[in-house]
Order: C-alpha cells, then sequence, then structure tokens
C-alpha cells in the first residue's frame, strides 16, 4: 500500500492507495486541521491508527506546501519542519518522496480525466509544450511542466511570492494599502484565502463580518458567500477584484514558460469560484497582456475540480520510488 500526503496550512490529506492491476486504488483518506496537531509525525501517527496501516506501507509520498531542500521541508505557513527519514521512521523504514505541494499536483495532472477538469478556455493545445499550474490555497502556489521525451517533467517554483504588480489605480491603492502592512508584497498575500479578508478590509475596513473575530479564519468561505447572494457590496468587490487578480497572475505564469500545453487552475478555492471564474472577468485579465493577448488567448485554461490530485501524484512518485509499476 502507498501513503500520499498533500500538506498544507489550513488542511492536511492523507490518504492510502493500493496499487493492485497498476492502478492506483484510493482505500482510505482522512482531512485533519493542520494547527491543531504540533507536528506532521503527529498527524501521521492519527492517520495510521485510525485506519490500522501500521507496518503495511510500502512507500510514502509527501507534497508540502513549501520549498523542499533535499529531503526535508519546511511549511510556509505553518511551523511544521517535515523531514523524509522521520517519516521514514514512522513507516517502518519505508522510502518516502518529498514533494512540493504544486510539484505533487503536477505530478497528479497525469491521472486525471476528462471529469476532473472544466474547460475554460479551450484555446490550441500544442502537443508536448510546456504546461503552468496555478493553485491558490492558504498560500498561492505555482509549478511549470515540460516535457522530457516521456513525460512530463515538474519544476517547483515558489512564484507566488514574486511582488505583486498593480495594473490600475484601484490596485494602486490596494498596493499601498498592503504596504503599511508588509515591507514586500507579494502575490501569495493577496491571491489566497487569506487574501480575501485583506481586500475586504481594503475596500470597507468599517465592515466586519462574524468569521472575522476568528483568528485562526481567513474570512474567504463567508466572504464568497455573501458575494455569491449579493448580501454585502464589500463582498461582491472582494470577490471580483480577486478573481481578476487570479487571472491576471495565472496570465503571467502563462508567459513566462510559454504554457502552449496549456494552463491548469488548482487548489481548494478555484471549485468553490467555478461561476465566478466562468464569467469573463478572469480570461481577460489572463490575456489582456501587452503585445500578447492574441497569442495568450490560443493557451488552453482547466480548472481542476478533482481536489486530490496533490494525493494522485504524491502516491505516483512514491509508487515509483519504490519500483511499484503503476
Amino acid at each position: 500500500m502507498i501513503l500520499a500526503a498533500d500538506i498544507g496550512g489550513t488542511k492536511s490529506n492523507l490518504a492510502i492507495y493500493e496499487t493492485a492491476g497498476g492502478e492506483l486504488r484510493r482505500v482510505a483518506w482522512q482531512r485533519y486541521l493542520s494547527r491543531e496537531y504540533p507536528t506532521f509525525e503527529a498527524v501521521l501517527g492519527a492517520f495510521l491508527r485510525e485506519f490500522r496501516a501500521e507496518g503495511k506501507i510500502s512507500a510514502a509520498g509527501i507534497g508540502a506546501a513549501g520549498p523542499v531542500t533535499g529531503t526535508e521541508v519546511k511549511i510556509t505557513h505553518l511551523k511544521w519542519h517535515i523531514r523524509a527519514e522521520s517519516v521514514s521512521g514512522e513507516i517502518g523504514g519505508k522510502p518516502v518522496a518529498m514533494l512540493n505541494d504544486l510539484e505533487a499536483a503536477g505530478h497528479g495532472l497525469a491521472r486525471l480525466g476528462p471529469k476532473d477538469l472544466f474547460t475554460l478556455n479551450a484555446g490550441r493545445p500544442v502537443d508536448r509544450a510546456n504546461r503552468a499550474l496555478i493553485a491558490a490555497g492558504t498560500g498561492l502556489g505555482e509549478a511549470i511542466l515540460t516535457w522530457n521525451g516521456a513525460g512530463y517533467s515538474v519544476l517547483a517554483t515558489e512564484g507566488g511570492h514574486c511582488d505583486f504588480a498593480a495594473r490600475n489605480e484601484t490596485e494602486i491603492e490596494l498596493l499601498r494599502f498592503m504596504k503599511r502592512r508588509f515591507e514586500n508584497v507579494c502575490y501569495d498575500q493577496i491571491v489566497s484565502g487569506k487574501g480575501f479578508k485583506r481586500i475586504h478590509e481594503f475596500f470597507a475596513p468599517g465592515v466586519k463580518h462574524p468569521s472575522f473575530d476568528d483568528p485562526a479564519s481567513d474570512g474567504a468561505p463567508e466572504i464568497c458567500g455573501q458575494a455569491k447572494c449579493a448580501s454585502c457590496a464589500a463582498c461582491v468587490k472582494t470577490l471580483d477584484l480577486w478573481v481578476s487578480l487570479y487571472g491576471s497572475e495565472a496570465g503571467n505564469l502563462a508567459l513566462k514558460c510559454l504554457a502552449r500545453g496549456g494552463v491548469y487552475v488548482g487548489g481548494g478555492i478555484a471549485p468553490k469560484v467555478l461561476d465566478q471564474l466562468k464569467d469573463g472577468a478572469f480570461f481577460d485579465s489572463f490575456s489582456r497582456k501587452s503585445n500578447f493577448g492574441i497569442l495568450l488567448r490560443d493557451f488552453p485554461i482547466y480548472i481542476v475540480v478533482n481536489e486530490d490530485a496533490p494525493l494522485l501524484g504524491a502516491a505516483s512518485c512514491a509508487a515509483a520510488l519504490a519500483g511499484i509499476r503503476i
């Protein structure tokens, strides 16, 4: 059996897959709130005990939201430091693949079917051309996929932490607002779950919602919910601007790697705001790039609606590390 984990600042998803018949078949899954546990090992121990999996794991794949250095990773938005050696000790000394979460999700794309993707822009895909993956969740992750002759290699990046670039007067004022809080303002601070409350406070500093009083909440579910039913004007403006900025940064990434093979929008937020992503603002911002708007309109854009992509990718890499063909 293969253990897979998708570790983020808000939640940690763990799963067990069987590999009989050359396929990955999920036999166990659980979600944990990351901040309720002092370490990843504590989460892993709870998961293994719950599903009585001690001694049954052949390999593990860990996708974690942070830069991987060698065989360890420090979670960007959480005080966890995960080491492959420590994880291996929890599963009987078996091999562990340590991946950035977007790297894991990138490997997972190969295991998705048509029902797992919503085509936002059909474009004119080029076979074996570069692909881009961008995913907003607790933070903003980005990855690049390049063809290696046999399949796609996934290049992990920390592109979400690049400097935020304002495009108009509203965004210039948002940048000034953010500069009062942060010395350096990056996309990760805005185009992410935690960015919703910050944009809302920018538009309407005097308007508070119940979730704003919870320091552990980013306010995103409440803001999105009120925006969808138009019960709060500030929430509507917040979601509109957030979607526009998401599209703009997706276009930036697509230009940087010339993603003629497709741009994939993953993460936990996209499926929840799919109607807003479909209304045109995302694609307009994506393709509004100086002299390259016509070029970008030919790039396919897919919304990943299957949130298990990082788990599937982590499991695939773990199986390969253990010499299991799937």
